[in-house]
């Protein structure tokens, strides 16, 4: 009788084990290439990348036009009266004051416009995510960042981008 709880303890023992070596193995995925290459994605970067663009080359713009104002009060110095001179130097200093905080303004905009359209793609994304461990049986996604080395046959990015542009073709950000 001992010998058969020995014997069935090690077949238990032994089937145990084996299932845990023979578990899934975690998948992994790229959230910022999908962020980055998806077409919503790329959509939002492009039209945050021109507003930006935009908006630094209207503010050039009126820095050129501050500096050049500048130029002539520096060469009007001597001509009107100190009082004058304050004044007009008072002036200067509100336009860059404000061409500053328009600056700043729009640095803000922007950022929260890529929260906002990060955030849209996330909320896009998990349901997604979600349907393809449940139909693919998959148990675990871990984010590739947190990986030190994995086989790239458990990439699933690029079957997640594909997913995620046909259910998501652009992101309003306007």
């Amino acid at each position: 009788m001992n010998f058969f709880k020995k014997i069935l303890f090690l077949i238990f023992f032994f089937t145990s084990t084996n299932q845990v070596l023979y578990a899934d193995s975690p998948y992994f995925l790229d959230f910022k290439l999908i962020l980055n290459e998806s077409t919503a994605g790329k959509k939002a970067q492009t039209f945050l990348k021109n507003k930006l663009e935009n908006g630094i080359k209207n503010i050039q713009n009126k820095q050129k036009t501050i500096q050049e104002e500048e130029k002539k009060i520096i060469q009007k110095k001597k001509i009107v009266s100190a009082e004058e001179y304050e004044k007009s130097v008072k002036e200067l200093r509100n336009k860059v004051s404000s061409l500053q905080k328009e600056r700043n303004q729009l640095l803000e905009a922007v950022s929260k416009q890529r929260q906002k359209a990060r955030k849209i793609l996330l909320d896009n994304l998990n349901p997604i995510i979600k349907n393809y461990m449940k139909e693919k049986n998959i148990r675990m996604v871990v984010d590739k960042k947190s990986l030190l080395l994995a086989d790239e046959a458990l990439d699933i990015t690029q079957d997640i981008i594909s997913l995620l542009n046909s259910k998501l073709k652009s992101i309003n950000l306007k």
